[in-house]
């Protein structure tokens, strides 16, 4: 039930731990890619670029809603290093507070202006009908993957990451299900799509529920965690919340970037969706070996073996970049046909810039993994400043990049501006962990800008 990641040789932790989150990620990524196949294929090619232009809105609410759930659990992971099971259930209590707090604010704010943030966002006409059909379903139910994601995620926090891989098979195979019955039988369209998403995540959060309450007795909160959850919820709103707004940074890049490419007309944003659907799979390991890097931290920061977790992120820093090298190029030479699956051999125009997205993007993956790998670090290690720069960095970078390159490149100037956010995010990063581990390894500090140095610990 549970996963000591203190004892024991770190890469084969860090591995075997990492094995059921790249599997469940995979599957998330499944059930997400099953939304727009199907949409694809039933419905038309514009149902599947409204559903693809919603990606960056989605991501700025439910993003913060899924940051904060990680930030969460991150004192959880360092009480479990500790083996302070009082503390972890108190920790779980003010998590449960604070998070359904969360999901209620965001479920009005997000109801209220999904029209109003699509319009703003320049939605071609042909497609923001379609696009808000699919958002004010899945926005309404913001409680269902606030509370998914909090149950995978406090589960992992203590070493366990083949639960949330169950729970997000049976998250995957209901949604497929749901969505040809909905779309197919009952013509719900993509509300239908939306609909299944929601029910699917609900139904694996019950599941989930049940399954701690019978399995793990280290989580079951008693009557006086509640009170002391209360006068935790400051300690723990200090690492959760610039975690979510991590993410929301993240989103509005996105968002911009989603403007852009809504200017450059409806094929651009379908070659962009195609892209994004491959490229998410490709990368999903580099995301799941950061998520692990987190809890691998957190664990053994708690029991104080510091020197574990610089031998951790030596050793998974050799595995992502040969990962990223390999499928960097598999999608330069074989992005092009993978796109096809979605829109079809014969949409060429959409096909090459789906293509021009791989070579721009593909060659850079290493960055994105260092990104990773530094970003979840320091957040295990409870360092939120770092990685909020980070963000901001990244924020300002992606869409001064998409902004400038656009009118010069098109096309081809949106999608470089990923890499380059990915460079200027990792600065700060990397700056900020060899800082901390210089500190916390006793030795002195260089001369080099000290009080940048000071400012990003």
């Amino acid at each position: 039930m549970y996963k000591d990641m203190t004892k024991g040789n770190p890469l084969k932790l860090i591995v075997m731990f990492s094995i059921p989150l790249i599997l469940g990620n995979l599957f998330q990524q499944m059930y997400q890619m099953a939304d727009t196949f199907i949409v694809s294929k039933t419905i038309g090619v514009e149902a599947f670029a409204a559903v693809g232009a919603t990606g960056s809105i989605n991501g700025l609410i439910l993003g913060l809603a899924i940051g904060l759930t990680a930030g969460l659990s991150v004192l959880t992971a360092q009480r479990f290093g500790t083996k302070d099971e009082t503390k972890i259930r108190q920790n779980l209590a003010a998590s449960v507070i604070i998070s359904g707090t969360m999901s209620v604010i965001l479920t009005i704010v997000a109801v209220i202006f999904t029209r109003q943030i699509l319009e703003f966002m320049n939605t071609p006409a042909e497609l923001i009908e379609h696009a808000y059909s699919y958002l004010i379903v899945l926005f309404s139910g913001i409680g269902a993957a606030v509370m998914f994601n909090l149950i995978s995620n406090i589960l992992r926090s203590i070493g366990n990451s083949r639960a949330p891989l169950v729970f997000l098979i049976i998250t995957s195979i209901l949604n497929i299900v749901l969505d040809l019955a909905f779309i197919l039988v009952f013509d719900m369209g993509v509300a239908g799509a939306a609909l299944a998403t929601v029910i699917s995540q609900f139904v694996s959060s019950i599941i989930g529920l049940v399954y701690i309450k019978k399995n793990v007795p280290i989580l079951r909160i008693h009557k006086e965690d509640w009170a002391a959850g209360f006068k935790q919820i400051k300690e723990h709103s200090a690492i959760a919340f610039p975690m979510g707004f991590q993410s929301s940074i993240i989103a509005i890049g996105s968002i911009a970037i989603q403007m852009t490419l809504n200017s450059l007309g409806p094929e651009a944003v379908a070659a962009t969706t195609a892209a994004q659907k491959i490229d998410g799979i490709a990368t999903l390991p580099l995301v799941s070996f950061g998520i692990t890097m987190a809890t691998f931290s957190a664990q053994n920061y708690g029991a104080g073996n510091i020197e574990r977790v610089w031998q951790g992120v030596r050793t998974t820093l050799k595995v992502v970049l040969t990962y990223s090298a390999v499928i960097g190029l598999v999608l330069v030479f074989f992005g092009r046909p993978l796109a096809a699956l979605f829109v079809g051999s014969g949409n060429t125009e959409i096909l090459d810039l789906s293509h021009l997205y791989f070579a721009t993007n593909a060659p850079f993956y290493f960055l994105l993994a260092m990104l990773f790998i530094y970003r979840y670090t320091l957040q295990g290690l409870g360092k939120s400043t770092a990685p909020t720069m980070a963000g901001i960095m990244e924020l300002f970078s992606r869409v001064g990049a998409a902004l400038l390159l656009s009118n010069s490149l098109g096309f081809a100037g949106v999608t470089l501006s990923n890499p380059l956010a990915w460079l200027a995010a990792l600065v700060p990063l990397t700056f900020s962990y060899y800082s901390l581990k210089r500190r916390l390894d006793g030795t002195e500090r260089p001369k080099l800008l000290p009080k940048l140095a000071g400012l990003i610990r």
